[in-house]
């Protein structure tokens, strides 16, 4: 495992780190180093300094095209009295999902990771989905977009279901902007059930490098909230 000096933003090739342990660990939570990550196929993750690098294999990721709605999630959807809106609560977002979840006693989020996302966002490269309930944020999910690709961070709800709306709202605006694929990262009966499936990590990179070759650049995905169709 590598260590990475602050001033050398260069991660190892992600296809030569373990399957399931870090590619690297230290180095810091730049916009310049997190972008070079991100488009290797490589996150952070970690609770407490130092950083760690990952690039699992295999990986999960989600065509945005082959998303699913299952019966109670489809029903849930026509129900819903929710609207919903794309980058106007970011810090909202991503402190909600900061917060501590019922029967857990933290977070993976750290206040570091947590303005180096929202630098992310005010230049354009970090976005976030929000659900909304009679004008009060009730859900959301937030990622990191590079050409084609977005990599999802996480995603919270104070309300049923409010989350899962705000992930397929997210995933179908992505679809309708062309976007190639969505990047899951680790394995999860959560997201398989919206059809996300596992590739191996040298399928991913081959993916990963067409998807953020596409000319989707950074910028705003402001909009105001809408109800949900």
């Amino acid at each position: 495992m590598l260590w990475l000096l602050p001033e050398e933003p260069r991660f190892p090739p992600p296809e030569l780190g373990p399957a399931d342990g870090p590619l690297a660990i230290g180095g810091d939570l730049s916009v310049d180093r997190l972008l070079s990550a991100y488009s290797l196929g490589i996150f952070p993750w970690y609770n407490e300094p130092p950083i760690l690098w990952w690039s699992p294999d295999p990986r999960m990721i989600l065509l945005p095209d082959r998303l699913k709605k299952n019966r109670s999630l489809a029903r849930a959807l026509r129900a819903s009295t929710f609207s919903l809106s794309f980058d106007t609560a970011f810090p909202e977002v991503i402190r909600g999902c900061k917060a501590p979840r019922k029967g857990t006693a933290g977070t993976w989020i750290t206040e570091d990771m947590v303005e180096a996302y929202e630098e992310l966002f005010r230049q354009g490269f970090a976005h976030s989905a929000e659900c909304w309930q009679d004008d009060v944020l009730v859900g959301g999910v937030y990622g990191v977009a590079i050409g084609g690709a977005f990599f999802g961070e996480s995603m919270f709800g104070t309300m049923s279901n409010a989350s899962k709306i705000a992930f397929v709202s997210l995933v179908d605006h992505l679809r309708q902007l062309g976007f190639a694929l969505v990047d899951c990262q680790v394995p999860s009966p959560h997201m398989a059930a919206f059809g996300a499936t596992l590739v191996s990590r040298a399928a991913f990179l081959a993916q990963l490098k067409q998807a953020v070759a596409q000319p989707l650049g950074p910028g705003r995905w402001s909009s105001t909230p809408r109800a949900f169709s």
